[in-house]
């Protein structure tokens, strides 16, 4: 009796499984999307305002969006990284910059060069770029399903310490070289004044 109900529940699953297709989608793919959307919105208004402090909360709530997109992922530890080390420090970072530097709270004219269309034609560009490198270096990539959770701390920690040392080494230098660089522009400004 107890290999029939397990049969059964296999073929109710399996008939399940194929009845969800592309165009019946579920909760969390809907979420997905709509996460995505507002995430995308604010990513264009940050690199669109013209006032650094919104262009920076913006940033808030674009890189948070991100982390609310991993944790619908299933992707846990990614996420809380997301908001502890670019939500958390690197804004804070851009915001202590820009008051060290006094940039204008209003609107920035300094801000726009006028070479919109010469920078969105390297941004398009840019993201085709990365669009077919990443399409072309996971295209023959399979998950291992009996191994461990793919965006589990092991797996995560473990390509990060593996194959991504250096670049996460250049970044703390790259943002510690701009905390140095925002402090010594404001002693300039100071020492001009006087």
């Amino acid at each position: 009796m107890i290999p029939a109900v397990t049969t059964a529940a296999a073929t109710a699953t399996a008939a399940q499984q194929q009845t969800h297709g592309f165009l019946s989608p579920t909760g969390v793919e809907i979420a997905f999307v709509l996460v995505g959307l507002v995430t995308l919105g604010a990513a264009v208004v940050t690199v669109t305002t013209r006032q650094l402090v919104h262009a920076a909360l913006w940033l808030v709530v674009a890189l948070g969006g991100l982390a609310v997109e991993y944790l619908l992922l299933t992707a846990e530890f990614i996420a809380w990284v997301q908001v502890l080390i670019y939500v958390g420090s690197v804004v804070v970072l851009l915001l202590f910059g820009l008051m060290l530097t006094k940039a204008p709270i209003g609107r920035s004219p300094d801000a726009d060069s006028g070479n919109r269309p010469v920078a969105l034609a390297v941004a398009v560009t840019a993201a085709v770029a990365l669009v077919w490198v990443v399409v072309d270096a996971f295209r023959a990539t399979w998950i291992d399903l009996d191994g461990a959770v793919q965006g589990s701390t092991e797996v995560t920690g473990s390509i990060l310490f593996r194959h991504w040392v250096l670049p996460f080494e250049a970044l703390s230098v790259l943002l510690l070289a701009a905390l140095v660089g925002s402090i010594v522009l404001s002693r300039k400004k100071k020492d001009e004044e006087n």
